[in-house]
């Protein structure tokens, strides 16, 4: 059961329900399940199969992934308004990563079978799945392009950014990250590690141009972050 009250700004967001009317919306709503989720419980295991497929309404999502030699990988973070799930799922293929709840979490979800039903009732459904599609590609080459030709300095200063356009929020310093982004996470997300990390934002902190504590990362000079990520 749908709640009656949902956050039509987050669903406004949300790629897969683009160009539909809020009729429609609740339509599709609908026919999907509330899942909520608590601090540290997952939505699905990498390697499981996808039979699920989520649109998140509120908390926050981390995404990773564990490599074969054994070492944790953060793919990204969710915001409301974010699928989870969806490109993978109606691909019926195992999910490649695990998604973990940061905080408590509320969303919808569908089983793979009647989001397809969904969509031959509602094409507007499955061309917004495939823009998903492109979307998603998009960022991993731009991530795989980063990794592949950027120093750390810059990956990191480019991750840090990235995260500033999904969860900032402007506080009296400057740029607070809202999400909680401890220094490893930080290394998982720039195919670096812990020491590089650190050393980079300790750096940063005594040049006034970050300040972290308790997990926490403010942006103070979000224009020094620019010039670092590009290398201008």
């Amino acid at each position: 059961m749908i709640p009656d009250v949902i956050d039509n700004d987050s669903l406004a967001q949300c790629m897969l329900l683009r160009k539909l009317s809020p009729t429609e919306w609740q339509a599709i709503l609908s026919g999907g399940r509330e899942h909520r989720v608590l601090p540290g419980e997952y939505f699905f295991h990498q390697g499981e199969e996808s039979n699920q497929l989520y649109i998140l309404l509120a908390g926050q999502v981390k995404l990773t992934q564990v490599t074969e030699a054994g070492n944790q990988v953060v793919i990204g973070y969710l915001r409301p308004g974010d699928g989870l799930g969806i490109v993978v799922a109606l691909s019926n293929m195992l999910y490649p990563l695990s998604a973990e709840a940061m905080e408590l979490c509320l969303a919808v979800g569908w089983a793979r079978d009647d989001m397809k039903a969904l969509m031959l009732h509602y094409p507007q459904l499955a061309l917004n799945s495939l823009e998903m599609v492109g979307e998603r590609f998009a960022e991993l080459q731009e991530r795989f392009r980063d990794l592949a030709t950027r120093r750390v300095e810059q990956r990191v200063a480019r991750a840090l950014l990235r995260l500033v356009r999904q969860f900032g929020k402007r506080v009296a310093e400057g740029v607070l990250i809202d999400i909680p982004l401890s220094r490893q996470s930080l290394a998982e997300m720039t195919g670096t590690n812990l020491y590089q990390v650190s050393r980079l934002v300790s750096r940063w902190e005594k040049e006034g141009v970050v300040q972290s504590e308790h997990q926490r990362i403010t942006i103070l000079k979000a224009h020094e972050l620019v010039i670092l990520g590009e290398d201008l």
